[in-house]
């Protein structure tokens, strides 16, 4: 990075916004006109906006904060995030409808039979291509997919596709709400995980004795090969998993957790109850630093999460 210090959040929110953009809108970077790094900057200085209402008292009414640079900086920045989803969302449809009509032409084709004497000993029955399906058409395979000559071979379908397919099906669900479930996934997904990744790459840094046991780790997985990660190796990964509970432990990447309660609450715990309307706090952070639970709260200490220390753990001592 020409550096000895860089900041690593950049990077791992380009990286994040560009996995989501496969997973969740099942596109690739190289088919939009915006790269996942211009998004991912959007969404980061629409957080600081949001942020700053929060701290700035005086900009919490949208009648003042209207006239500021950060509500048209704001209304720039929601053009570009939309502007991406509706461009995929469009696309989409395009590409579904016509997915359906080409497999709606395939399937009016009459079927021919075929008429066995006892004298064939064999037949060979070959089967109508009936085109590919919608998750194979933005090439999208699943990570357990057993690539045998095509045999067994199972497709992922992106949340996107899943959506619109929904949306063609009897199920009603307006192009607006579409493009809202979709912004919410990348919008939550690219921020949590980008910051939790960030967290991790920093840990990993901080204790290179630790660093090392995963880089072993992975090396009786993979060798020397540099061929594609499965799921089946994400279950061999054991200290890396422990690792990454332990990173969500320290620092989660959402902190604090409110929530307005919609009814009266009676607690287990004391005899009290949290009348309705009360905003009731989290604190995530806290929790994850109990000493009675976790011992020296403040190390990091990935065997936190060996099996027999979690099985005896309280259910929500830990959550991320």
């Amino acid at each position: 990075m020409g550096s000895t210090e860089f900041d690593v959040h950049d990077f791992m929110s380009e990286c994040t916004v560009e996995i989501l953009l496969e997973t969740a809108m099942g596109v690739s970077k190289k088919t939009q006109k915006k790269s996942g790094f211009e998004y991912a900057a959007a969404v980061m200085k629409m957080c600081d906006i949001l942020h700053m209402r929060h701290t700035h008292l005086w900009l919490k009414p949208d009648f003042i904060f209207n006239f500021t640079k950060y509500a048209k900086e704001q209304v720039g920045l929601l053009d570009l995030i939309h502007g991406l989803t509706n461009n995929v969302l469009a696309k989409k449809k395009e590409e579904y409808l016509k997915k359906k009509n080409q497999l709606n032409e395939m399937t009016e084709i009459p079927k021919i039979s075929e008429e066995v004497t006892e004298t064939q000993s064999t037949t060979e029955v070959e089967e109508v291509p009936y085109g590919n399906s919608f998750g194979q058409s933005a090439g999208l395979k699943d990570d357990l997919d057993v690539e045998d000559d095509g045999v067994g071979e199972k497709k992922r379908v992106a949340f996107l596709d899943l959506l619109i397919e929904c949306s063609e099906n009897g199920v009603v669900l307006s192009d607006e709400e579409v493009r809202e479930q979709v912004d919410t996934i990348m919008f939550e997904g690219h921020d949590t995980t980008a910051a939790g990744s960030s967290f991790f790459l920093c840990l990993m840094g901080a204790h290179p004795e630790i660093q090392e046991k995963v880089v072993e780790e992975l090396y009786s997985i993979f060798g020397d090969s540099d061929r594609p990660v499965t799921f089946q190796d994400t279950l061999q990964m054991k200290y890396m998993e422990r690792c990454i509970m332990e990173t969500l432990r320290m620092y989660p990447p959402v902190p604090i957790i409110s929530r307005q309660l919609k009814e009266n609450v009676k607690l287990v715990s004391k005899d009290l109850t949290l009348p309705v309307g009360a905003t009731i706090v989290i604190a995530t952070f806290k929790i994850h630093r109990n000493e009675e639970t976790f011992p020296n709260p403040e190390v990091f200490n990935p065997d936190n999460f060996l099996p027999e220390r979690s099985a005896s753990r309280h259910y929500y001592a830990y959550v991320p």
